[in-house]
């Protein structure tokens, strides 16, 4: 009733105004809106303190083996891939278990399911033994997180800052209408740092599917395990975006202390579910960690060097020489042989098109793997790489694109799951000559080389480079289509299996697919995929 009559007496006095100033009322409420929205959206003044890496751990277990180990390599970096999703999750658990000192944790996405809870409530234990924990993480990537995110701010050992973070919190992508240019800029890094000992970076995110479980289509992705020399490069990295002016304390936002037991109720509400009983297994079963602190870790020592871009590219003039993609050309040096890439949104432009061809002409094998149109998680990237496609197979650049559904006979490589059963690609990384390899959140696309942030490292490992090359060289088993251009048209073969009839028309298509492909490959869009 409260609301009728409320709802009658501003209906009656709009009858009782004349239509010259209804008209100068709502002028005024469209003049007055965006300011308030823009009051909204900006933000206050950064509160955040500086805060640096603590010095590597001494004690414990873990500290002592990896001393140890440093001091029988110096100035070497001990590199072991994580291409299995178990255990990557498993080793950032066990990692923070054994944390003595200092967790640093840097991410573009942070979701809230079971693998983010378990590693949240992990940290939480780490900081209940007094190790001091900071997580920054891109507020774009936080979405639903908001109360577990201010349960670990209220923890005295713990700081959460968010990177470009959203004012509008119930909204929050309403924030892009307005404050589009700043909040395009996102930190897509990756990296879990504990005890200035061990870290581990690549593409995957905090999320189900970059573990290879729960119930949403999962992802195929690779990290690697670092320990020696590279791992102070790191810790001085995130210590760059922490401090840096893009990255917020999460309590400027989020400031009710009533969420303590979020983290908690996020667990329990998978209690006695098939995926918790698979993830007991998992930690149980992993032997990974109590491996490395024993030295009997099959770790390759090496030189490995750390690729970062400048927190500043977000919101600043960058030269392109400094930007990841010069330091990678600059890190890599000649190429001599081959080139053999892994993208999983893969948008050359005109720019990677001249680059890559320019390889080719100097007589270098060049191939990329990305998804196919069946693979793919996000359509408009398709359209930005599909539009490129005939202009790179003219060039001589060879194109593989992961199927959805892999051979049954499909193996499981040195390098992971390069195709299973509903999967899409998600690894970034490349191989050189045989010699080199990068591991990263890196994509060959525009948003990667000048818009985002984004970091890697490159090893020196004959080993892990040939792994690669190989996969390639084997037409990834029965994993991948391989794209060529007939006279006419496009067509898909498979690459281990001649015989098999080609495709000809593009697998995962369909009328109306392609005609939304078509449209978005018209539109001056490829800059921001």
């Amino acid at each position: 009733m409260k609301s009728n009559g409320i709802s009658a007496i501003i209906k009656t006095a709009f009858i009782a105004l004349k239509p010259d100033k209804i008209m100068r009322i709502y002028t005024a409420l469209a003049i007055a809106f965006p300011f308030f929205i823009t009051g909204c959206t900006s933000l206050p003044q950064n509160t955040g303190k500086k805060s640096t890496a603590l010095p590597p751990a001494e004690k414990g277990q873990l500290a002592l083996a990896l001393s140890d180990m440093m001091t029988k390599h110096p100035g070497l970096s001990g590199v072991a891939p994580l291409a299995i999703g178990a255990d990557a999750f498993a080793t950032r658990m066990l990692l923070a278990d054994a944390a003595t000192t200092s967790i640093d944790a840097q991410y573009y996405i942070w979701r809230t399911d079971l693998t983010s809870y378990l590693l949240l409530d992990r940290l939480k234990q780490a900081a209940d033994r007094g190790v001091r924990v900071r997580l920054l993480l891109d507020d774009h990537g936080t979405s639903g997180l908001d109360s577990e995110i201010a349960a670990l701010q209220t923890h005295p050992n713990i700081e959460v800052r968010l990177w470009n973070p959203f004012k509008l919190r119930l909204f929050k992508m309403f924030s892009y209408v307005f404050d589009f240019s700043r909040l395009n800029h996102r930190m897509h890094n990756k990296s879990f740092t504990v005890d200035g000992r061990a870290a581990i970076l690549g593409g995957r995110n905090i999320a189900d599917e970059y573990f290879s479980t729960g119930k949403t289509p999962i992802f195929v992705d690779l990290d690697v395990l670092v320990v020696g020399d590279v791992v102070s490069d790191i810790a001085n990295d995130f210590d760059r975006y922490w401090n840096c002016t893009s990255s917020y304390p999460a309590d400027q936002f989020l400031v009710d202390s009533t969420w303590n037991n979020s983290i908690a109720a996020g667990l329990n509400s998978f209690n006695n579910t098939k995926q918790m009983e698979e993830y007991r297994s998992i930690l149980e079963q992993s032997d990974i960690i109590k491996k490395l602190s024993s030295g009997t870790l099959d770790l390759e020592w090496t030189k490995a060097t750390l690729i970062s871009d400048d927190p500043a590219k977000g919101h600043a003039k960058i030269p392109n020489k400094d930007l990841i993609s010069g330091q990678m050309a600059k890190a890599v040096g000649t190429i001599k042989h081959r080139f053999d890439g892994v993208s999983a949104y893969f948008v050359p432009g005109k720019e990677g098109v001249k680059t890559l061809t320019a390889l080719k002409e100097k007589g270098i094998q060049v191939r990329m793997l990305t998804n196919s149109l069946e693979a793919t998680d996000v359509l408009p990237v398709h359209a930005g790489y599909a539009k490129r496609r005939k202009c790179l197979l003219d060039n001589g650049v060879e194109l593989y694109e992961l199927r959805q559904q892999a051979s049954v006979d499909a193996p499981i490589t040195k390098m992971g799951h390069l195709g299973v059963s509903g999967a899409s690609l998600h690894a970034k990384t490349f191989a050189v000559d045989g010699q080199r390899i990068f591991i990263g959140s890196f994509n060959f696309d525009p948003r990667s080389a000048t818009i985002n942030t984004e970091m890697g490292i490159l090893i020196d490992s004959e080993n892990m480079a040939q792994s690669l090359h190989q996969a390639f060289d084997y037409g990834f088993a029965g994993m991948a289509w391989q794209v060529k251009k007939t006279e006419k048209k496009l067509v898909w073969v498979e690459p281990d299996n001649p015989d098999a009839p080609a495709l000809t028309k593009e697998p995962g298509g369909g009328f109306f697919r392609n005609i939304i492909l078509k449209i978005i490959s018209w539109l001056p869009v490829e800059w921001l995929l």
